[in-house]
């Protein structure tokens, strides 16, 4: 009796970490862990997303932005009624944003490892999740910002011309000054007064570069002041230590359009689609993939992002928030299979998945950084 007496209360007293509340499912909470650590990934990675406008839809395939001209100002005749600009100011036009197919990142979680492995494998999952998500999302978002940079004003009304986008050349036409750290900055010098010129405002405006452009930029501390004195040790090497070029606050990041892949473009002898840049050993099979031709885009996308040979000479972007919009029917989530079916597979479906579409929205506030062009052109033709 003594000993059954002590198995109950033995069981009784046993902690379980994943119930609620200490009933129920004891694994009820270990999947809100997954969940946290997936977003935890996810925005860690995903730097466009807080830098454009973004919008929720619901109930609905798309959304329409309203992209409203500029007025005029004129003097008033005595006795005349006032009932708005004698020319109809101001025009407006519209842009529509549909959201592309469901983006997933998945995996199966067989039961036994889980049981057998060291380390927690879903939280390691999960970040890889989250940070394929975050790739995709980052990668849509700024090649729809190359592509105002070469578009026209949506506003066509007759007599009123608004402003487009923005081309600024890195250099002379030698594809290795995209490395330049004083081409660099004299081009978002360049591009700061492009867009005071248009109108664009001040607020919100951000450029992103690649690692090794970055890094050379952090390099002109001395010389020109670019770093915050206050931002120390890590601050300064995490991507975002550069404060600001002519009011631009500077990031980086893998996923730009750069000479026609993502990030960066790797080459021993430079041209005028290549900077010149020997590859390090061993970078693996996910680094610098070429951006996907139409041809070859994975079915799901409903909005225009451009072709491979549409970025032969881009090599950064500078932008204001009004630039791109993107809309979000289905946010990050996390999905994970249970009850029977886990049962029967002895192991979990574990999804992340979103559903967004982008475009440019305001041309004049897009500026796309070439480099390697000849002098004298654009260094993409517009589309």
């Amino acid at each position: 009796m003594s000993n059954v007496h002590q198995s109950n209360t033995l069981t009784t007293s046993l902690t379980r970490p994943g119930q609620a509340n200490s009933a129920g499912d004891a694994r009820a909470l270990y999947l809100k862990l997954f969940s946290g650590e997936m977003f935890k990934g996810f925005e860690y990675n995903a730097i466009a997303r807080d830098l454009v406008t973004k919008r929720t839809l619901t109930n609905g395939k798309s959304m329409q932005f309203i992209y409203t001209g500029r007025t005029t100002a004129e003097y008033h005749t005595p006795g005349n009624a006032i009932l708005g600009n004698s020319n109809g100011a101001p025009p407006v036009a519209e842009k529509t944003v549909t959201v592309d197919d469901l983006l997933i990142s998945s995996a199966f979680v067989y039961d036994l490892d889980e049981t057998l492995a060291h380390y927690d494998l879903r939280s390691e999952i999960s970040r890889k999740i989250g940070y394929a998500l975050a790739e995709k999302y980052d990668r849509l978002i700024f090649r729809t910002i190359a592509r105002g940079a070469r578009a026209a004003s949506p506003i066509t009304k007759t007599n009123f011309v608004e402003p487009g986008g923005t081309q600024i050349r890195v250099g002379t036409g030698n594809a290795s000054e995209a490395y330049d750290s004083d081409k660099l900055v004299a081009a978002f010098y360049d591009a700061a007064a492009a867009m005071d010129e248009k109108g664009v405002s001040t607020e919100g405006r951000v450029g992103v570069l690649n690692p090794r452009q970055y890094y050379e930029l952090i390099q002109k501390v001395g010389d020109s002041g670019l770093i915050n004195r206050d931002e120390q040790g890590t601050a300064r090497q995490r991507g975002q230590g550069v404060v600001e070029i002519a009011g631009i606050k500077i990031f980086k990041s893998m996923n730009i359009p750069f000479f026609s892949q993502y990030g960066t473009k790797f080459g021993a002898t430079a041209s005028a689609t290549n900077p010149g840049v020997a590859a390090p050993t061993n970078t693996g099979d996910f680094v610098s993939p070429a951006v996907e031709d139409a041809a070859n885009d994975v079915a799901g996308i409903n909005n225009e992002y451009g072709e491979e040979t549409e970025f032969a000479n881009s090599c950064g972007l500078i932008f204001q928030r009004e630039a791109a919009a993107c809309v979000e029917a289905i946010g990050p989530q996390v999905q994970v299979t249970s009850g029977d079916v886990s049962v029967i597979y002895q192991g979990d479906v574990i999804l992340g998945r979103l559903a967004m579409g982008a475009d440019y929205l305001n041309p004049a506030a897009c500026v796309e950084l070439i480099a390697g062009a000849a002098t004298g052109s654009t260094g993409n033709a517009a589309f």
